[in-house]
Formats: C-alpha cells, structure tokens, sequence
C-alpha cells in the first residue's frame, strides 16, 4: 500500500499544473504571428509601459513596408502570470494607426502565445467616408527564438 500511496502522489504532481510562478509570461522579446509580422517589445518599466518596433507582412498600400514604432502597457505588471496588455502602432508608411488589446498565455510545456485582438483606423477624405476607415481583426503571435 505504501509503494501505491507513492506511485499516486507522483502520477498527481506530473499531472498537477505549474505554478502560477513557473507559468509567468514575460513580454519583451521578439514576437512572429501568423501572418509573418514581427514586432520587438522592450522590457517594461515601473509603470507597466513598453515600447517597441513592428514590422508587417501585410499592407493594403503600394508604399514601401517600414518598421513602425509601438508604444503600451501592461496591467497591474508582476500581479499574474498571464497578464492583459496594450499597445498602438504608428504606421511609418501610411496614414493609418492600429491599436490591439490583448492577454499573454504559457501552456503547460512553457509555450507563450499573445492572443490579441485589433482594431485599424484609416485616414479617409471626409465623415461621410467613416463607414470604411476602421478595421477589426484578430492576431496571435508566437515567440521568435
């Protein structure tokens, strides 16, 4: 009975899951989505705020594709180990802004995921035009290693 009593306790700590500790997501560091954008976070300051750069692969403009700055934060930073955030990024290369909203996600084996939500405003000629100048999308991005 002691040899069972130990084999269980070993069978529920290899499948209990982590820490919240062992869990945390950091996220400065290079980032991919599916897509093949890439963006660069910073490390976060006292305030939860970060900076950054974002390359697309995607555009809806003939102009060449530059890297674009990016400016956020993070909520309540060190409290969670699966954070919510925010950033915006100014297009360099086109007169349009997007802001995503998101949550850092570790699954069990360690893997990060930025599960993010977006929301693109163009710039349009008149309000007349406002219908058309704001986009909704989603984006997960992975860690580039």
């Amino acid at each position: 009975m002691g040899s069972l009593s130990c084999c269980l306790l070993l069978v529920l700590v290899l499948l209990s899951p982590r820490t919240a500790a062992a869990r945390k997501c950091n996220l400065q560091g290079p980032w991919r989505n599916e897509l093949g954008s890439n963006m660069t976070l910073s490390a976060l300051d006292t305030a939860g705020t970060f900076s950054g750069s974002y390359h697309t692969a995607v555009a809806a403009t003939n102009k060449q594709i530059l890297v674009s700055p990016l400016q956020g934060a993070q909520q309540h930073p060190g409290a969670k180990g699966q954070p919510t955030f925010g950033f915006t990024v100014q297009w360099q290369f086109a007169d349009s802004t997007t802001a995503f909203v998101g949550q850092c996600f570790v699954d069990r084996r360690g893997k990060e995921t930025l599960e993010t939500t977006w929301l693109l405003r163009e710039e349009v000629p008149s309000r007349r035009d406002t219908w058309k100048a704001t986009r909704v999308g989603t984006s997960i991005f992975t860690r580039i290693k």
